[in-house]
Order: structure tokens, then C-alpha cells, then sequence
């Protein structure tokens, strides 16, 4: 069995190791989706599949930022997380294979949610649907990204900073927003602020958080966060050592399934 990439690849990059011939055979029946059916064909199997991803990123109050150096490293990294308990793993757009890589994972592990990070244009998203996302992840609030999601299953969550960034994204129709630069906008406490007029929406909140801060982030309001270094540690992942990125991504799910649990009390 041969794996064929439908995307542009790289000469060097041998999409085939990342995999054995048994998981070939098991995960190959699963084809890329055409753009004709990147829209659900009824309004309930959206739903269906919208409230899947909602539900685990709510549920697991944790989504895993993953950058790797290469498809292979990403590969690895990402089964070591989602091993280690992690139901939502976002892959930045610069890791090599993004797509190639997302479509393995989805493959792989149908039942968890895989997106990707930092999008920037309507094409990527569109590629990143095509290849299984099930949600897409920006910096900034992308309205070409919006509107392309508007009738399809993907969960669009545009960065947004201020009252204004927050209050005008929800309202052009994103259904979660990522409070983005967090920490350098003060961290829990901005979350607790900007959450007291903006109740109704649901906010994710990403950059620089540390595992041991993720319950009171949940206690404050956001309904997950999301964490790169933390769980993808630098040092780790320079040296392949992918024990240690299971390791922090058991502790990680730990105590997102520890948080939820607190607040429903």
C-alpha cells in the first residue's frame, strides 16, 4: 500500500514512515473531503459534529498547541499527547506537513479534534477542511476565514484582544473567540474583567500559560485554554523526547477534567 500526497510536498519529506503497514491498511478507506462537501448536507448532521468539537474543547478545558520541526516530529509529538490524555490538538500552520500530518491524526484518532493553528488566509483554511480540521485557530480575526466556515462543521476562533476585537467577532458570527495575547494582557485577571460583559460568549484563552494556572483560568470563565511549551516543552521536543511531552500532557489533561469538575460544583 502505497500513501499518495495530495498536497504539495516537500521532495525530502516521505509521508509513508510516519506510518506502519498495519496502520496503513487500517486508517487508508478515509478519503480527503471534496470542497463540494465541505458543507454538511442537513442542518442536524452540523450540528452533530459542530457540538462534538464544542463539547470535547469544553469538556477538556485543554487544547494542545503543537509546532514541530518536521511531519515526523509532529507525528510523534502529537500521538505522545493525545496518548497521554488530550482530546484537542491544534497544529500551528508552519509545521511542515500541516496537512498531511492533520489528515493522519484524523485518521488515526477519529474520535478526538484536531485544528490548526495561526491561519491567515481563506486557502489554508479551506486546505486544512479538506484534510479533516475540525476547527481553524488565528491571531487575529480573518473575515474571509469567517465567512467560509459560516455553514460548515469547523469551529472558526479568531484572536481577539480588546472589548471592541471581542464584541465584533462574536457578532460577525464567531461561536468562540481566543483571548489572544493572554498573558501579556494581564493573564487570569484580564479574563475575569472581560467576561463580566461578555458572559454570553464563549472565550479560549491562549499564550503563555502554564499547566498549574489552567484552574483558575477555567474558574474565571474561559472554557479552555491553550497550551504549546507546556505540554510541547522546547527542550523536549529538540531532543525527540517524547516521554516527557506524555508525561506533561497526562498532567495537562489531569487538571483541565480536575477544573471542569471544580466549576460544576
Amino acid at each position: 500500500m502505497v500513501f499518495t500526497c495530495i498536497f504539495p510536498c516537500n521532495p525530502v519529506f516521505q509521508f509513508q514512515r510516519l506510518f506502519t503497514r498495519s496502520r496503513l491498511q487500517q486508517h487508508h478507506s478515509a478519503p480527503l473531503l471534496s470542497p463540494s462537501n465541505l458543507k454538511p448536507s442537513s442542518s442536524s448532521s452540523s450540528s452533530h459534529h459542530y457540538s462534538h468539537t464544542f463539547s470535547l474543547i469544553q469538556d477538556s478545558a485543554v487544547i494542545a498547541c503543537l509546532r514541530g520541526n518536521s511531519a515526523e516530529q509532529a507525528m510523534e509529538a502529537a500521538r505522545a499527547a493525545v496518548n497521554g490524555g488530550i482530546a484537542v490538538l491544534e497544529i500551528v500552520r508552519s509545521t511542515p506537513g500541516v496537512f498531511e500530518v492533520l489528515q493522519a491524526l484524523a485518521n488515526e484518532y477519529p474520535t478526538k479534534a484536531f485544528g490548526v493553528g495561526t491561519v491567515l488566509t481563506a486557502q489554508d483554511a479551506k486546505t486544512a477542511m479538506k484534510a479533516g480540521a475540525k476547527f481553524l485557530m488565528s491571531p487575529a480575526t480573518v473575515n474571509d476565514i469567517l465567512d467560509d466556515v459560516r455553514d460548515t462543521d469547523v469551529l472558526y476562533m479568531p484572536g481577539v484582544m480588546t472589548p471592541t476585537e471581542i464584541y465584533s467577532a462574536h457578532n460577525a458570527g464567531a461561536k468562540i473567540v481566543k483571548i489572544y495575547p493572554v498573558s501579556a494582557l494581564g493573564g487570569v485577571r484580564y479574563i475575569s474583567a472581560i467576561r463580566k460583559p461578555f458572559s454570553h460568549i464563549p472565550m479560549v484563552a491562549s499564550q503563555g500559560i502554564t499547566i498549574d494556572s489552567v484552574g483558575d483560568y477555567i474558574a474565571q470563565g474561559a472554557i479552555s485554554v491553550v497550551l504549546s511549551d507546556a505540554i510541547f516543552d522546547k527542550e523536549a521536543m529538540n531532543q525527540n523526547n517524547f516521554d516527557v511531552v506524555n508525561r506533561l500532557a497526562t498532567s495537562a489533561a489531569v487538571q483541565g477534567k480536575i477544573a471542569v469538575e471544580r466549576k460544576k460544583r
